[in-house]
């Protein structure tokens, strides 16, 4: 079987429902969902599933629980809450997946790190969910994929796995042997993007959020990374994680064909 190929809904302009008949319409087999699509969705969670069923889609996974590993003091307690709320949002639109990126906050606790993660995935296995953990290039402790990898072990819980994500390995200046290690089966993403250029450790975070480019249009070795992929049987989705202003504010119907393309150039399939 082919890996499924996905885009999230980052990319496009419009509402929920248009970026899901886009997504649709340009072939992709399914959407990265925000929590913004679904509070924006109209009725809610159900209006998002009859969307996606109504355009045949699946969905990746439902994000983004933003500063939950490691979360200090009082917060922590905020943030289980958060999480359980968004665990059962991810229920409600029928997702597998809930996205975790690795603590941003300046004040994250390395040793709640573990603990946190391990919490989250057995309230998620619970639901019958998987818990996809990211390293940003600007997280305070596990910034790089294999730290990330290590705390994901040492949580020991079966349905806790890896998002890779090619910005976040490249703009860093690091390349695809930091996936050395990872089992295939527990990689449960792959996202992908590009950049026209070298990014400085201090823009990095304005860069992510508003100047990525489709894969192809940058230097990104995005090869490699296919290639290893490839090598180690990688059969989970494949898809494009790209924050573009300029692209944003186009045709969806339009960006998502050019999304397509790239991402079909970038990964051929079998």
């Amino acid at each position: 079987m082919r890996n499924r190929l996905f885009i999230n809904t980052i990319l496009l302009g419009g509402t929920s429902e248009q970026k899901i008949a886009a997504a649709s319409a340009a072939g992709f087999d399914q959407v990265e969902l925000w929590r913004d699509d679904v509070e924006s969705s109209v009725d809610g969670p159900a209006g998002v599933v009859r969307t996606l069923n109504s355009a045949g889609m699946g969905l990746t996974d439902f994000q983004v629980l933003l500063d939950f590993d490691g979360a200090p003091g009082e917060r922590r307690t905020d943030k289980r809450r958060e999480a359980l709320s968004m665990l059962d949002t991810a229920v409600q639109v029928g997702a597998d997946t809930l996205l975790v990126p690795a603590s941003t906050d300046a004040e994250c606790d390395p040793t709640r790190i573990v603990d946190d993660l391990a919490w989250l995935a057995q309230q998620a296995a619970a639901r019958g969910l998987r818990i996809a953990y990211e390293a940003m290039a600007w997280s305070t402790i596990n910034h790089f994929t294999p730290a990330a990898w290590r705390h994901v072990q040492q949580a020991g819980q079966p349905n806790l796995g890896m998002v890779i994500d090619a910005f976040h390995i490249f703009a860093r200046g690091r390349d695809a042997s930091d996936l050395d290690g990872i089992p295939a089966d527990r990689i449960y993403l792959l996202q992908l993007s590009d950049l026209d250029h070298r990014v400085a450790q201090d823009e990095v975070v304005i860069t992510a959020r508003h100047r990525r480019l489709l894969p192809g249009a940058g230097y990104f070795p995005l090869a490699s990374l296919v290639q290893r992929l490839h090598a180690i049987g990688y059969a989970g989705p494949v898809g494009l994680e790209v924050f573009n202003d300029e692209m944003k504010a186009c045709d969806p119907m339009v960006v998502a064909r050019e999304a397509m393309a790239a991402l079909t150039a970038c990964w051929p399939g079998d």
